[in-house]
């Protein structure tokens, strides 16, 4: 028997809680899985922008470290309102947080709900976006939640950050072959907000000297700092995942069931935050100098024939912005 949840995202130590939707028990949520476990869709909360509009935002956790999972629109992956919502059919691995966004009908009030369903290994799992006061986000909820900013943190920099734009230049539907590499370029623009870090610590920086929390992250990352803080007994920095900032682009399949290889290979869009991963959230970590005009070049090459949707991501880091194209691969 599930549970519902309903109340708060946590995601700490490699155990994730997900905002929003049906868990199996807590017991099985312990154990790190490479295949074969299921997709949890995850209502995230609902935005109000300056125009007025109103936008509920979805994410997903897929349990699997490493198994990409397909589930077209359809009885397996849809909405109370319409099957086909801008949902992924693409699962990434882990937690993939603030994946797409739906407008809320007009006639919406916060006893309405928006329900995504979602089937995988058999079973299914629903998230509820609702308008409750207390789902309600913005740009510092979601800074928070990707781990940008210490829990509770801010400072006048970061409240002033916008979200970064990214415009994929071309065609945005093109037709290529199996194996035949496609050029693809996206310009991002953004407000140098927030500044690059140096790596070696993920997520907030070490801001606050002397702190007991910031005396523990400095004495496990050097053995031989001179910081009177017992290291088996400090307790964790931070209760929320950890994200190294600075402006970068990733582009990655949103929608399709075939493999496509990226040239050069891409930084990861969900939270791996093992050591010496490709991702933001990992060690060390650090993102590639940007060029001075914005123009990013990556290649793509595709498997199998299909129809996919891929994305390119501007991540400053804190915050994102999306755009999107369509291929379609014939033999």
């Amino acid at each position: 028997m599930g549970r519902l949840m309903r109340s708060v995202t946590m995601v700490g130590w490699g155990v994730a809680v997900v905002l929003g939707c049906a868990l199996p028990e807590a017991g099985a949520q312990t154990l790190s899985y490479s295949k074969g476990q299921i997709v949890l869709p995850a209502y995230e909360g609902w935005e109000e922008r300056a125009d007025g509009s109103r936008w509920f935002v979805f994410g997903y956790m897929n349990r699997n470290w490493e198994e990409e999972v397909d589930v077209p629109i359809g009885p397996s992956n849809t909405f109370n309102l319409g099957a086909d919502l801008g949902q992924p059919t693409h699962f990434l691995p882990r937690r993939n947080r603030f994946m797409f966004r739906v407008p809320v009908p007009k006639h919406f009030t916060d006893k309405d709900e928006l329900i995504w369903t979602l089937t995988t290994q058999g079973q299914t799992m629903k998230a509820y976006g609702t308008l409750r006061v207390d789902y309600k986000m913005d740009d510092m909820i979601i800074a928070s939640e990707t781990g940008a900013l210490g829990a509770g943190s801010s400072s006048p920099e970061v409240r002033a950050n916008t979200p970064p734009v990214v415009t994929i230049q071309g065609a945005q539907q093109i037709t290529v072959r199996v194996g035949q590499p496609i050029e693809l370029v996206s310009v991002l623009k953004d407000d140098g907000i927030p500044r690059r870090r140096a790596s070696g610590l993920a997520g907030a920086a070490v801001s606050n000297a002397g702190s007991r929390s910031d005396a523990a992250v400095v004495a496990n990352a050097n053995p031989n700092a001179p910081v009177r803080v017992n290291r088996a007994m400090a307790p964790p920095f931070r209760v929320t995942v950890g994200k190294n900032v600075g402006l970068h682009n990733a582009w990655f399949v949103y929608r399709g069931d075939g493999p496509v290889r990226f040239d050069p290979e891409q930084p990861t869009v969900w939270e791996d935050t093992r050591a010496g991963a490709n991702s933001p959230w990992a060690p060390i970590w650090a993102p590639p100098d940007m060029p001075a005009d914005g123009r990013v070049t990556v290649k793509a090459t595709f498997a199998e024939p299909g129809t996919y949707t891929l994305r390119s991501r501007a991540d400053d880091g804190a915050l994102t912005g999306d755009d999107e194209i369509t291929v379609t691969v014939i033999k």
